[in-house]
């Protein structure tokens, strides 16, 4: 779903905001390598350069840049069941290029708008109060992602990013005039592209609203393509509840009619598995809400 920027401009989302991350975010990528590793990120603190990352245990063609929109976040200290440690993550920006911070934490407030106009009208669509699902926010584990696309000499053997779900409550995606973003379509299967519209901005719903909704949404699977003469930028935030929610289907939403589809998960200890699989390649696949479906 695209939304124009005029079509919200009561919240604030500017052109300038917007002009200002993506300028920030080229002189970012175009810095040399040394400079971009002095706030790489790693298992311990995620929020920072990668340029290693595996989607479903294939590796990414795309450097990123990310951050906690809420500075610190509080998320677990691992993905085990037992273990109670929490961990304060916190961000990392780079001394060489000051406007980077400015420009991120304007964008990332401008984006904490518009995701919370859209969760009150899908809860709305629900036929519930539109206030419904805001207490899950509370100490949210909100990100933004810079992605940067290199040209790639072999488009038909790489990915930017390879097919997967989100796996949080909303995405909500600026991207440039390059294009590369595809949906699988459900009808047939088929990866459609999304094609750019200037000063728009894409929404993804994800697996938790797919969910919370006992699936009345249902998440779209996505990839990105590369391009062999073009870079390409993108930035998605990703709305997130605190750690500590636990995931299932609304209780206003069943009956014996329409049982529950899913069992119930915690959102912290979901995150912390999924993000085991950024990192390196493992031996199964990566966790997923069809593993707690009943």
């Amino acid at each position: 779903m695209h939304a124009r920027t005029g079509d919200f401009s009561r919240l604030s989302i500017t052109a300038c905001c917007r002009e200002k991350i993506e300028l920030a975010s080229r002189k970012f990528f175009a810095l040399p390598k040394e400079e971009k590793r002095k706030v790489s990120r790693d298992e311990m603190s995620p929020y920072g350069y990668y340029d290693t990352e595996h989607t479903k245990n294939v590796r990414d063609w795309k450097e990123v840049f990310d951050f906690t929109v809420q500075n610190p976040t509080i998320i677990p200290a691992s993905h085990e069941p037992d273990d109670k440690e929490l961990i304060e993550l916190i961000n990392q920006w780079p001394e060489c290029l000051p406007d980077l911070r400015e420009a991120c934490e304007e964008h990332g407030a401008e984006m904490e708008k518009l995701a919370f106009k859209l969760l009150e009208l899908i809860a709305l669509s629900l036929g519930l109060p539109k206030d419904r699902l805001n207490c899950y926010f509370q100490n949210q584990t909100s990100r933004i992602r810079l992605n940067y696309y290199p040209p790639c000499p072999v488009p038909h053997l790489a990915l930017g990013v390879g097919r997967h779900k989100d796996a949080g409550v909303l995405t909500i995606l600026a991207q440039d005039d390059v294009g590369g973003l595809e949906v699988k379509r459900k009808i047939d299967g088929e990866w459609v592209l999304v094609k750019p519209i200037s000063d728009s901005y894409i929404i993804n719903v994800g697996d938790m609203i797919q969910v919370w909704s006992n699936e009345k949404y249902e998440s779209v699977e996505h990839r990105a393509m590369v391009n062999s003469e073009k870079e390409r930028f993108s930035i998605p935030y990703f709305f997130n509840p605190a750690h500590c929610t636990w995931v299932e289907p609304l209780k206003e939403l069943i009956n014996e009619h329409n049982p529950a589809k899913y069992k119930g998960y915690n959102w912290g200890k979901f995150f912390a598995a999924r993000n085991r699989g950024n990192f390196k390649k493992l031996d199964v696949e990566n966790i997923q809400i069809s593993h707690f479906r009943i």
